[in-house]
C-alpha cells in the first residue's frame, strides 16, 4: 500500500482545496492502476466481501445494481479511505463554519467512525456499483443517517468510450430562488472524483448560503461501467 498512501500524500492538496471551495467536486487523476482496477472488479463476484446487494429498479434508484462491502474492508479500500479522510476533514470544518453549523469533525477517520457508532451507525457503507446498456443512477443524496460527512469519493474502475459509453457522472447544483445548475463530468479509468455529498457554501453579498447538490449517473448506452464510492460516514442499515 506504500504506493497508493504516497500518491495521495504527493496530491496537490491545496489545489484540491480550492476546486472543492469553488465548485463542489475535484479530480486527483490516475490514483489507481489498471490492474488495480481491475481487480477491484473481479471482486464483484465475491459474495462473501459484500453485505448487501441493490438492484436499483426495485427501489427506482435507477437502472444497475451495487453491493455494500462488509467490515472489514479490502486493504486497498481500507487505506485510500483513511489516507484520504484527513485531507478532506479541513475543507468540511471550514464549509461548516461558514454556514455557521456547529459541528466540527475530527481530523482522524477512526475518530469520526467512533462518532458515527455512537450514534447507531455501525455498517459500512463503501459500495461497487455496476451498469450495463440503458442502466443509470437517479439524482440522490448519500447521507445514511443523521451524522454524515459533507463529502465523497468515486473511483472509476472502467475506461469512458472504451468499456462503455454514455454514463457521465451528473452533479445538480440547486441555488436558492433559482434554477438547478447540472454540472456533467467523465472522470477516467483510476481517477478518483472527490465530491460534496449534500451541499457546499456559497458566498453572497450578505455572506455565506447554502447551496444543495445532489448526483446521479446518466444512461450507459453500451458496454458496463464499473465504480467505487466511498462515503466516509457508517449506516443505520
Amino acid at each position: 500500500m506504500t504506493d497508493i498512501i504516497q500518491k495521495i500524500e504527493n496530491t496537490n492538496w491545496q489545489h484540491i482545496t480550492e476546486a472543492m471551495h469553488q465548485n463542489g467536486y475535484a479530480i486527483i487523476p490516475q490514483l489507481l492502476s489498471n490492474n488495480q482496477c481491475d481487480e477491484l472488479i473481479s471482486t464483484y463476484s465475491k459474495a462473501n466481501l459484500y453485505r448487501k446487494t441493490v438492484v436499483m429498479a426495485r427501489h427506482r434508484f435507477g437502472l444497475g445494481e451495487y453491493k455494500y462491502f462488509n467490515y472489514p474492508l479490502p486493504e486497498l479500500i481500507q487505506t485510500i479511505r483513511t489516507q484520504i479522510y484527513p485531507h478532506l476533514a479541513p475543507i468540511a470544518n471550514s464549509w461548516f463554519r461558514a454556514l455557521n453549523i456547529d459541528t466540527h469533525f475530527p481530523l482522524e477517520h477512526k475518530k469520526f467512525l467512533q462518532e458515527c457508532h455512537s450514534q447507531g451507525q455501525q455498517k459500512a457503507t463503501v459500495l461497487i456499483l455496476k451498469y450495463e446498456d440503458g442502466g443509470f443512477n437517479t439524482l440522490h443524496q448519500d447521507l445514511y443517517g443523521d451524522h454524515y460527512f459533507p463529502i465523497q469519493i468515486v473511483l472509476m474502475l472502467s475506461e469512458p468510450d472504451e468499456d462503455f459509453t454514455g454514463g457521465e457522472f451528473v452533479l445538480t447544483q440547486q441555488v436558492p430562488r433559482a434554477q438547478s445548475k447540472a454540472i456533467v463530468l467523465k472522470p477516467k479509468k483510476g481517477d478518483v472524483l472527490i465530491f460534496t455529498t449534500n451541499f457546499k457554501p456559497e458566498k453572497g453579498t450578505k455572506g455565506y448560503y447554502r447551496v444543495n447538490m445532489k448526483h446521479g449517473v446518466s444512461e450507459v448506452k453500451t458496454g458496463k461501467r464499473y465504480a467505487l464510492g466511498i462515503i466516509f460516514h457508517d449506516a443505520i442499515s
